[in-house]
């Protein structure tokens, strides 16, 4: 008997959602993989469409798996369900991925994994099933996977694309996880259809204005045509189905349910309970729960007659809906009598954590014992990487617990995990319920802590300075080190605030963290950090420089542990660039991005994908630039992570294509507005101003440049905006301005005497001077930029020295600077600013040759960043862990690259892929 709507294949032919079905069929039988999202409200077809699918792929692999709303909370559930057929492979995964998954799955012990490394695990291990024949994975009812199931099955779904996998889902509202895949939304039947299909399930003559009515009434549901009019007589259905029509059609499908599964004996509706209540639909489990309430084996016969429930191998229900309306139906005390059977017979030691969440749901009032046992689910639940489902069970522990002192410590523990997991709808209303019971001082502190966390993670904006600064004064005197680093949380907070921070400014939250008791015992990385920054804003640089040159060095070479390189490299990163120290920059950067990768932990690669970019646009390496950022936009999107998009800004402002930056510039001030983060704000005047130079609008580039040194003048983006705003001054006449912005940038600068620092304060410098005096600094810059890596500094130095060679009336001396400027701008890919090196060329008689797109200039920045790491020597497998895709997805990459490139092997990407030396000198 089938327990699946199955209509009439005569009857709803579905031809276009077949078609689409059969694309990505025929996708697969090529080699390529795809994901669908089938979408509908219930009882639209879809899981018929499902079956239609998995029948029509009988020369491939396929994998089941069904949401179930009971199980919602249980981390990797669905997942598992899927994936267990075939772990058989798991030991052909590399290692971390091998760990994750069975750490996720219970198999191995090990810390929490990252649940990306899990979806990256995933796709492998989907890719290795499917070497021998395509695979097909079929999801019913996605909209009630847990979270962490639908996030790796989303993200693995988003990566597919030269494996033959194919996944499609099928849901209600498929939900955020979801968002972006390709979507086959099913709609009711045709008029035809529908009156077709109504006429095959009643046994009379019907008027043809009812009819109409009903067809209207429905929306062309096809489980709605097929139910709602069981049972009912020519007289009920002479107005319809005797309804105002103000409830959405499931609803009336459900409560047709409901009406036939009122009128089935009580027995039978106990064990449809006891089923409905077990969402793993164990046969087993469910009689011998029902054997706990006496419910004879007999009490089955009706409902599988009435065809709402077949009880075999597995328990099956004909739809959803039935579960729903069967548990709906129920009183509360019969719910309860069902979990708790559901409990007794379930084992503690195989099912721990199922078991508990019977008994809580079937826990008539606070219950301690039973508190106390999904404080463990929680604990293990955590232990697998499923941070959702540990902030459930703590969520459901604190409404079992009576007592106010552990109701208030565990709302505290909830708020906790609900904050790590995302949840933050949830965290501000258990903090409340934390706050409201007897905490200690500690508690208390922690929870203004939380509150402060809370405000920063909602928006990273102006909330959280101030939050955080009072609850680092709180916990003071209970925990000095955590106080210390939640002022450090503070400047952070304040520092993207910026000019939105309010009462918690970087001068309040330095001025107040200058106050704090130092460390008990030798400085961690993160106090040598906060000290130095609080200095550089309360004292100024030349107090903070060996401050700063400690701390970034620290970061950049030190042993420090992964999670605080994670949390605080980024603000190191900002201490070498205060000393303008390169190599600690870049070396800060470079040893996150390497665990990062191996750990999995794509959450937070984007950002150091972003500053890396940063550091190569710095060095002029835009295509690096260009893969990197590439590459953190696609795991932002495949793990629907947000970040601002800083990098893309500015490379695209340093290429000079107005049309490029302006859109991407403007969408950064907006996003920054909203969030009310002022740094962002800052960051896009400086490109602007960047921008403006390089197309020779001085006075807009001025007003831009002005614009970003007035917002927290004592950090980077201030101090760089100095360089563009003496620039643009010069040109414009405004000798004053310079001079004060000169005047700043030689304090900032002399901190440190690094080649970087000292040539952009004498390329500065030479722009306000006369005669030898400018040459002089003109060849300083020259001489101490060529040292750095920072080559389009260096090309802008050779171009000022040009420009101010040829009004000098050296036109022989100008072209060899703008010539050497010209073909730096032009290699690195500086548009505007090689556009204005040529016509400085020309103004001096000489001829310049127009660029030639070169054929790597073809490439995507996805396949630039496969051919280099493959031209340095990684395999498939490496390239494909390094960038989270599978190897069949690199291959068919490099097929393209060797393409386009028009070669045939590894090796001849040696000599076709442009070397970063051929940009121009550099050390």
């Amino acid at each position: 008997m089938s327990t699946r709507l199955e209509p009439k294949p005569a009857l709803l032919d579905r031809q276009p959602e077949r078609a689409a079905l059969d694309g990505l069929l025929g996708d697969l039988r090529s080699g390529r993989g795809g994901a669908l999202v089938v979408r509908g409200e219930a009882g639209m077809g879809k899981s018929a469409l499902l079956e239609y699918v998995a029948g029509a792929a009988a020369d491939m692999r396929v994998a089941r798996a069904v949401g179930v709303e009971s199980e919602m909370e249980l981390a990797f559930a669905g997942l598992h369900l899927l994936c267990a057929p075939l772990l058989d492979r798991l030991d052909r995964l590399p290692g971390p991925q091998r760990d994750a998954l069975g750490i996720a799955f219970g198999l191995r012990d090990g810390a929490a994994p990252d649940r990306f490394m899990v979806g990256l695990a995933v796709l492998t291990l989907l890719s290795e099933a499917a070497e021998d024949r395509p695979l097909l994975c079929v999801v019913d009812d996605a909209q009630w996977l847990d979270r962490a199931s639908a996030q790796v099955l989303a993200f693995a779904a988003r990566r597919l694309l030269a494996e033959p996998v194919g996944l499609v889902f099928a849901a209600r509202e498929p939900g955020e996880a979801f968002e972006g895949l390709a979507e086959l939304e099913v709609r009711g039947l045709p008029e035809q259809d529908a009156r077709a299909l109504l006429r095959s399930v009643i046994g009379f003559g019907l008027d043809e204005r009812v009819r109409d009515r009903i067809v209207d009434e429905t929306n062309g549901n096809p489980l709605a045509l097929l139910e709602l009019p069981r049972g009912l007589s020519l007289t009920q259905l002479a107005g319809g189905f005797g309804l105002a029509g103000a409830q959405p059609v499931p609803a009336r499908i459900a409560q047709g349910f409901r009406r036939r599964i009122e009128v089935l004996p009580e027995d039978t509706r106990s064990l449809m309970l006891i089923a409905a209540a077990e969402p793993a639909g164990d046969a087993v489990l469910v009689w011998r729960a029902a054997g706990r309430l006496e419910i004879p084996a007999s009490a089955a016969r009706a409902a599988e007659a009435d065809g709402l429930l077949e009880i075999g191998a597995r328990v099956r229900f004909r739809h959803p809906l039935v579960r729903s309306a069967v548990y709906s139906s129920a009183s509360l005390p019969q719910r309860r009598a069902a979990h708790l059977a559901l409990a007794e017979v379930t084992d503690p030691g195989r099912d721990p954590d199922r078991r508990a969440w019977h008994l809580a749901a079937a826990a008539l009032g606070a219950d301690e014992r039973v508190a106390a046992e999904l404080e463990r689910s929680a604990g293990r639940a955590q232990a697998r990487g499923g941070m959702a489902a540990a902030a459930a069970f703590l969520r459901r522990a604190v409404e079992l617990t009576a007592e106010p002192g552990p109701r208030s410590a565990r709302a505290l523990e909830a708020a906790q995990a609900s904050l790590q997991a995302g949840a933050l709808d949830a965290v501000a209303g258990l903090l409340a319920v934390a706050a409201a019971g007897p905490l200690d001082e500690l508690q208390q502190a922690r929870v203004g802590l939380l509150r402060g966390q809370l405000a920063f993670a909602s928006s990273m904006g102006s909330d959280a300075p101030a939050l955080l600064v009072k609850a680092a004064q709180q916990l003071e005197p209970l925990d000095a080190a955590l106080a210390r680093q939640t002022y450090l949380d503070a400047w952070a907070a304040a520092l993207l605030a910026g000019q939105f921070a309010g009462a918690g400014s970087l001068h309040e939250v330095a001025r107040t963290a200058r106050a704090a008791p130092p460390p008990a015992a030798a400085p961690r990385p993160s106090d040598l950090l906060l000290d130095a920054l609080a200095v550089l804003v309360t004292e100024g640089h030349a107090r903070a420089a060996p401050l700063l040159r400690q701390a970034a060095h620290v970061f950049a070479e030190d042993e420090i542990t992964l999670e605080e390189g994670l949390r605080y490299g980024w603000l190191a990163t900002t201490a070498a660039a205060m000393v303008w120290e390169e190599e600690y920059w870049h070396a800060t950067v470079a040893r996150q991005l390497q665990p990062l990768r191996e750990a999995g932990l794509l959450v937070d690669l984007p950002l150091w994908l972003q500053s890396m970019a940063v550091n190569e646009i710095w060095r002029g390496d835009f295509a690096a630039a260009a893969s990197l950022i590439a590459e953190a936009e696609a795991i932002a999107a495949a793990t629907g992570s947000g970040f601002a998009r800083y990098a893309a800004e500015f490379l695209a402002g340093m290429r000079g294509t107005e049309a490029e930056a302006a859109p991407l510039i403007q969408a950064v001030i907006t996003d920054s507005r909203a969030a009310g983060q002022g740094m962002g704000i800052q960051w896009s005047q400086w490109v602007s101003a960047i921008l403006y130079n390089s197309l020779g609008r001085y006075e807009e580039a001025l007003a831009e440049a002005q614009q970003a040194v007035e917002q927290a003048p004592e950090l980077f983006i201030s101090i760089r905006a100095l360089a563009e705003l003496i620039e643009a001054a010069s040109r414009t006449g405004q000798s004053g301005l310079a001079a004060d912005a000169l005047g700043r940038l030689a304090e900032a600068t002399s901190t440190g005497q690094t080649d970087w620092g000292q040539g952009t304060y004498a390329r500065c410098r030479a722009l306000l001077l006369d005669g030898e005096d400018a040459e002089g600094w003109y060849r300083e810059a020259v001489g101490r930029l060529s040292r750095t890596g920072f080559r389009p500094e260096l090309a802008r130095a050779h171009l000022l020295y040009g420009e101010w060679l040829r009004r000098e009336g050296r036109r022989a001396d100008a072209r060899a600077q703008l010539r050497t400027a010209y073909d730096m701008f032009d290699a690195i890919g500086m548009l505007a600013f090689a556009e204005r090196a040529r016509r400085e060329l020309l103004a001096t008689g000489e001829t310049v040759r127009k660029r030639t797109v070169g054929r790597h200039d073809q490439l995507t920045p996805q396949e630039a960043q496969i051919a280099r790491l493959a031209r340095a020597g990684l395999s498939n497998q490496e390239i494909a862990v390094e960038l989270f895709l599978s190897a069949r997805t690199v291959e068919w990459h490099l097929s393209k690259v060797f393409t386009k490139l028009e070669i045939s092997s590894r090796r001849q990407l040696q000599h076709a892929l442009p070397d970063r030396a051929s940009a121009g000198p550099m050390t």
